[in-house]
């Protein structure tokens, strides 16, 4: 028989103990995302917006629009189960369970259009269906070859609807100065102060939706 030495015994005692703890904040998440879905009762076409764990792109989304927000997408209901269309790394579908569990504390939004649609959720379906693998678009800039978040949300109202939700503002106009040094970076040295952007939070101000989860008091 081989007798573990104290040290080993040390370090597997501290592996046990990471592991526990990571399994009981996957466990929480796991709870917490359930207990959510027990109180938000999801529509086709609800526009969903979370915080994304830190990094330095997701502080500068959250900073330069002066708010929580570095995420969004579309709920949708296909084959008997809740899905978001969002752009992250490429637009796909994610379950909405495991969409509210990514984001920080599992903490979301969503948003629901106060527009009567007499043709339906087919159409809108059909606009996101149509934008399923494009990559990130890593400049915020206008265009349909590549998304980002909230400019495939707009996207998708726009050609399903002929709607307009949010404003797009220019870079110039927004919180741009603390995130000059990441914005350089990935713009090989400008910083582009006229382009348009169209950002999460944006999408929330529309007059065209209401917030209803959390419900207002």
């Amino acid at each position: 028989m081989i007798t573990l030495l104290p040290k080993s015994r040390a370090a597997w005692l501290r592996c046990g103990a990471i592991i526990a703890v990571l399994a009981g904040a996957l466990i929480y998440r796991n709870i917490l995302s359930l207990w959510q879905l027990t109180e938000y009762r999801p529509k086709d076409g609800d526009i969903v917006f979370q915080s994304l764990p830190h990094m330095d792109l997701v502080d500068a989304i959250e900073g330069i629009s002066n708010s929580p927000w570095s995420h969004c997408g579309v709920v949708v209901y296909e084959q008997h189960r809740w899905l978001v269309v969002e752009a992250i790394g490429k637009v796909q579908k994610t379950p909405l369970s495991l969409w509210i569990m990514r984001g920080r504390k599992g903490h979301f939004e969503a948003y629901r259009t106060t527009l009567a649609l007499p043709s339906g959720d087919e159409p809108l379906h059909a606009a996101l269906n149509h934008c399923l693998g494009r990559p990130y678009d890593l400049h915020y800039a206008p265009g349909d070859d590549e998304l980002y978040c909230s400019e495939l949300v707009y996207d998708a109202y726009r050609d399903a609807y002929s709607v307009k939700l949010g404003e797009w503002q220019a870079l110039g106009d927004l919180n741009w100065k603390p995130y000059e040094g990441l914005i350089r970076s990935m713009e090989q040295g400008v910083v582009p102060l006229e382009r348009p952007i169209i950002t999460p939070v944006g999408l929330t101000r529309s007059p065209l939706v209401n917030r209803v989860y959390p419900r207002k008091m």
